[in-house]
Parts: C-alpha cells; sequence; structure tokens
C-alpha cells in the first residue's frame, strides 16, 4: 500500500525555540495575558468595538471567503462521489416496422412489412473499485482544500479587524495632528499680536512682524492637508465596514484615551495552531500530498464493475413478469501501457507542487517568528520613544511659555521666541507620532499572533472518591 492516503505531511524540519528573545522566558509568565477572542477590546474603545464587529459582519472580502468555502464544500462532494456506485434508471417504449422491399418477399399486392414493439425498463450500475485508494487520496485532497480556505477566511478576517482598528488609530491621530496645528496657529496668532503691539510702541520692526507671520502662515497651511488626510481614514473605515461614507458616522477622539494593553506572545510552539495562515499552508501542503499519492496511483490498474438488469417484452401486460426479466454483469481491467509521458509529467507536477507548499510551509511558520519577535521590539521601543517624546514636550512647552511671558514684558529678543515656537510645535506634533506608532505596535503583534487565542481547557481532577 502506497504511504500518503491520511494526508501525512513530510517534516518540514523546523528548529522551534523554546522562547522568543524578546519575551518572557518563563513560561507561565508566557501564558499570562493570551489575546482574547475579542482582542480588539483590550485597547477600551467602545466606537473602536462597534467598527471592528461591523467590519467583521459586513466586510465584502470576508463575504467573498465564506462563499469560497461553500464552493470547495461541494467540490469536495462532488469528488467523493466517485467513491460510491452510479446508478441510473432506463426506461424505453418502440415500435418498428419493417420495409417490404427488403424482406426478400414477392407479394407486390401488399403493401406493409411486419410490425413490431419493444418495451423496457431497466437499472444501471456502475463502480469503480477503489482498490488502490486513488479515490480516496482526490477526497482527501479536496478536504483539505476545504479546510484550508476556512483557515483562509480567517486571515482575510483577521486582516480586516486590523485593518480597521489601524484605520480608526490613523483617524484619532489626524484628528490630535489637526488639534495640535490649531492651537500652535492659535499660539503663533497671539504672539504675532504682542509683535505688532511693540510695533505700535516702537520697540520692535516691522522685520519682526513679518517673520512672526511666517510662522502663523506655515501653521495655516498644515491644517488643509490633515483635514484631507482625517477624511480618507474615514472613508477607508467605510469601505472596510461595506456602507457608504455618506451613510457612516465616526466621532473619533484622542488616541490619548485608549488603553495600552499588555500582550505576552505565549510559547513559539503555539504559534503554529494559532495562526490561520500557517494553518492554511499546512492544509495546503497535505491536499498536495494527497495528490501526490494520486498522481502515483494513476500507474496501477483500475477495476470496474458495471451491471444492468431490469424487464424487456414486446407488449406491455407482461413486461413486469418474471419471464420478461434480464440483468448482465460486466467486470472490466485497465491498465496503463503507454500514455506519452503524461502519467510521469503528472507525478513530477504534483511533486513540484509538494515541494513548493513545503516551502511556503516552512516560510509561513518562520514569518510568524519574525513577526512576533519584530512586534515584540517595536512595542518596546515605541514605548521608550513615547516616554521619551513626552518629556520633550514638556520642557518645550515650559521653555515656550517662559519666552512669551518674556516677550510681554519686553526683555526677550524675537529670535529666541521664533526658536522655542517651532521646538514646541515640532515636538508636540511628533508626540502624535509616537502614540499612534505604539499602538500600532500593540497591533501588530495582535495579528503576528493570529488574533485571539481560545484559553486552554482546564485540567479535569478526578474524584477522589
Amino acid at each position: 500500500m502506497l504511504s500518503g492516503l491520511n494526508g501525512d505531511k513530510p517534516d518540514p524540519a523546523l528548529d522551534i525555540p523554546q522562547a522568543y528573545n524578546a519575551g518572557p522566558r518563563d513560561p507561565k509568565a508566557a501564558e499570562a495575558r493570551m489575546p482574547p477572542n475579542d482582542w480588539w477590546r483590550s485597547f477600551r474603545s467602545r466606537e473602536l468595538s462597534e467598527i471592528v464587529e461591523v467590519a467583521r459582519e459586513s466586510n465584502l472580502d470576508i463575504a467573498a471567503a465564506v462563499a469560497r468555502i461553500v464552493q470547495a464544500d461541494a467540490q469536495s462532494r462532488i469528488t467523493g462521489a466517485a467513491l460510491l456506485p452510479t446508478v441510473g434508471l432506463n426506461g424505453n417504449a418502440t415500435r418498428a416496422r419493417s420495409s417490404q422491399s427488403t424482406s426478400g418477399g414477392n407479394n407486390f399486392g401488399s403493401f406493409g412489412g411486419s410490425e413490431s414493439n419493444n418495451l423496457s425498463a431497466s437499472l444501471t450500475a456502475s463502480y469503480e473499485i477503489d482498490f488502490w485508494g486513488k479515490n480516496r487520496s482526490l477526497v482527501r485532497a479536496a478536504e483539505e482544500t476545504a479546510i484550508g480556505t476556512r483557515f483562509d477566511r480567517e486571515v482575510i478576517a483577521l486582516t480586516t479587524e486590523v485593518s480597521a482598528a489601524n484605520a480608526y488609530f490613523l483617524v484619532l491621530a489626524s484628528q490630535d495632528r489637526l488639534q495640535v496645528a490649531r492651537n500652535n496657529y492659535e499660539s503663533a496668532n497671539r504672539v504675532l499680536t504682542l509683535i505688532q503691539q511693540r510695533l505700535s510702541a516702537g520697540t520692535a520692526s516691522a522685520l519682526e512682524v513679518a517673520e512672526q507671520q511666517s510662522v502663523v502662515d506655515t501653521q495655516r497651511a498644515l491644517i488643509p492637508p490633515l483635514e484631507q488626510t482625517l477624511r480618507q481614514n474615514k472613508v477607508t473605515l467605510a469601505l472596510l465596514m461595506a456602507r457608504p461614507f455618506e451613510r457612516v458616522d465616526i466621532r473619533g477622539g484622542s488616541l490619548r484615551s485608549l488603553a495600552y494593553p499588555r500582550v505576552t506572545p505565549g510559547l513559539p510552539s503555539e504559534l503554529l495552531t494559532q495562526r490561520p495562515d500557517i494553518r492554511e499552508a499546512e492544509a495546503q501542503l497535505a491536499a498536495a500530498n494527497a495528490n501526490v499519492y494520486n498522481a502515483r496511483t494513476q500507474f496501477l490498474p483500475s477495476i470496474v464493475l458495471t451491471g444492468e438488469g431490469g424487464y424487456q417484452s414486446a407488449i406491455l401486460r407482461t413486461l413486469m413478469r418474471p419471464e420478461s426479466a434480464f440483468f448482465s454483469l460486466t467486470a472490466g481491467l485497465t491498465q496503463p501501457i503507454f500514455e506519452g509521458g503524461q502519467l510521469l509529467g503528472n507525478l513530477d507536477l504534483q511533486k513540484g507542487r509538494q515541494d513548493e507548499l513545503l516551502a511556503d510551509y516552512r516560510k509561513a511558520v518562520i514569518s510568524g517568528f519574525s513577526d512576533v519577535e519584530n512586534a515584540l521590539d517595536a512595542i518596546r521601543q515605541t514605548a521608550a520613544r513615547e516616554r521619551l517624546q513626552q518629556n520633550v514636550v514638556t520642557s518645550s512647552r515650559r521653555a515656550f511659555d517662559i519666552s512669551e511671558q518674556r516677550l510681554r514684558e519686553g526683555t526677550l529678543d524675537l529670535v529666541t521666541v521664533l526658536q522655542t515656537q517651532q521646538t514646541l510645535y515640532s515636538a508636540e506634533d511628533l508626540m502624535v507620532q509616537a502614540q499612534l506608532a505604539h499602538v500600532q505596535a500593540i497591533l501588530s503583534l495582535y495579528q503576528a499572533l493570529g488574533g485571539g487565542w481560545q484559553p486552554k481547557p482546564k485540567p479535569v481532577v478526578a474524584d477522589a472518591r
């Protein structure tokens, strides 16, 4: 018996690490905060939860993936029909008259030949004995393909969830940056008013007014592009929710209102059963293995049994009598001898496909480990960046407030004021970008881990009684 009928996959020969370099080394600590199934709720935003859940229900890419599952299931049933016999019902009624001119008679006074009736009703059945497992291997391949479409749906669903969350974060970041730009525009206007007052008093020059006017105009010019970016991100969210933009009301808010959930990555070996893209690649590899098995069985003989039985009579009233019954049984064996290289070519094709999918499976596993490592490192680095940038904003704000106060008192030159303005404006905008990078890093970890994880079943403790 050929090996591979049960879909056993070739050994991927992967070196699974014991722990992630950027994650906790203690297995118990690694399991402390696993991603929940509704992981998007961990950011503590009601609007975000509503958006993601609407996208999960209405997204058109997910709907198309569900339709592919239906197709794959139907194809599996079609392929599985080869394991069962085919049965058909035949009914036939014939009335015929022979030609007198071909009957050999010389009776030219008669113008009609002989007439006859033939009535029949029968059942036919055909069945191929799957002795070598050729048809079962095709069914196995179709079943694994159907399983793969389910994981493909999970991949698309996870991508949709992450895309919706990321688009919402971009909306919040755009609103924060827009608010920063408007605040900076107002503060620049305040400084401009002070300088204009000093010009009226004769303690400032027209050049100083023009320089500050340039700062005001620069801050004003930053607002329209940010408004456009905000609208584009809202349109992206509407598309993910499969709704017209005009029908979507996205309030938004601020990145500062989000919670920063703590997530641990678990053990690397667990990633193989959690990431849907890895599971999909695994199912495709199993289907390819079954197809290789089928290609090998094409070289072996096929045995087909056919049978027919029923009733046949020239008169309707005697059709169903025992003497009108008939049957036939046939057994056929077909052995390929020369196919012009078709069978060998098909075997090589399926082996090549198997090798390709084995490489894809290994790449999916290694990419999964790499994605988790990158996400863990990104969370650590972006958290440090946000913390340090907050210090920059605090010190820049203090310097600007002092310079503005001294400008009111007339004890500070405009050059210092301009410098503190530019430093503060840049620091506040970079602060928003640092906050966005931090939440996006957390989001990337959820995606790298394959979304939410099912809780492990608790061990059953036997009753001592």
